[in-house]
């Protein structure tokens, strides 16, 4: 499954738009490397996400086409979140 659906039915991200612009923007790494919204994703991959000022570090454990609202957590496991500090000058 590419990665930018797989963020949208797992519901980490809520539009696939949204996922594929921060793979073209390489904010999205998995196993450590920068990846295109084209991307296969496997379980056992481990997905970095940087959006807004929240980094997220996602294991998949599970890839399907369609999934329920309540089901959706059941196919990653939370690995890392953290805030980011804003990168300002004054």
């Amino acid at each position: 499954m590419r990665i930018d659906k797989y963020l949208k039915v797992s519901r980490i991200l809520k539009r696939r738009t949204v996922s594929k612009e921060l793979a073209l923007h390489q904010r999205i790494e998995v196993n450590g490397k920068s990846v295109k919204p084209s991307y296969d994703v496997k379980p056992g991959d481990c997905i970095t996400i940087i959006f807004g000022q929240r980094q997220m570090t996602v294991k998949v454990l599970e890839t399907s086409n369609f999934s329920k609202k309540a089901d959706a957590p059941m196919m990653y496991e939370v690995l890392e979140e953290k805030w980011l500090e804003e990168n300002c000058c004054e």
